[in-house]
């Protein structure tokens, strides 16, 4: 899963970006609402984690704007101003969530997760399949009910595919999934995990190849 935190502060960002990667996230960052507009444009997030004090335009107008667009992202609000106004504001804007400063970087990770399953799929973060049992909330993979290990990336992969099961995963999806602005993977990287992926999941579900559209997690037929 892919997350966007919009933070002017390095510090603050660095802590949350280092916080949401060991978690798993792939994470990218930028220092204004300008330039997250723009991001949000180019490219799919799961999730954004947006500071209310931006230079120029602030944390809640770019809420604004996002949902003015029509966009559901998932967002969380961070401030360091402890007023009730402010949590209000944010949440009357649209912003799903509302983290103040200083927070554990655990329970922002746990907001993440909740928020992109509760957006994505069914609140218990299950996912069965065929033979497959994937909690993602939990982050473990069951192949007939034996545990199977994965990578970060591998998980990544996975993660992406059972929350669209049954529907066709494009190629340039699955990169933005397991990589940052500043961790470039090649579309033939890609390739490699998903086969990766396959073998660890030893038929019990079926990674299709849709050709010119990308990858579908599906059932096996026999």
């Amino acid at each position: 899963m892919r997350i966007l935190v919009v933070e002017d502060n390095e510090l603050v960002a660095g802590a949350i970006t280092l916080g949401l990667a060991g978690a798993g996230f792939a994470v990218d960052r930028t220092v204004s609402a300008e330039a997250a507009m723009r991001a949000l444009a180019a490219e799919h997030f799961d999730l954004a984690v947006v500071d209310v004090g931006l230079p120029g335009m602030d944390g809640l107008a770019l809420v604004r704007q996002i949902r003015h667009g029509g966009s559901q992202l998932p967002l969380i609000i961070l401030t360091a101003r402890d007023t009730l106004a402010i949590k209000v504001e944010s949440l009357n804007l649209g912003a799903d969530d509302f983290l103040m400063k200083p927070f554990e970087q655990d329970e922002l990770v746990a907001r993440c997760r909740a928020l992109i399953r509760r957006a994505s799929m069914n609140a218990g973060g299950q996912v069965r399949l065929g033979r497959l049992s994937i909690d993602v909330s939990g982050r473990r993979l069951r192949v007939d009910e034996q545990p199977v290990e994965l990578t970060a990336r591998e998980w990544a992969v996975l993660e992406c595919l059972a929350h669209n099961a049954g529907r066709v995963v494009s190629k340039e999806r699955l990169q933005q999934a397991i990589a940052s602005f500043d961790q470039a993977i090649t579309l033939n990287a890609v390739e490699v995990y998903i086969s990766r992926v396959r073998a660890k999941l030893m038929e019990a579900a079926v990674i299709r190849t849709v050709r010119g559209l990308g990858y579908r997690l599906d059932e096996p037929t026999a």
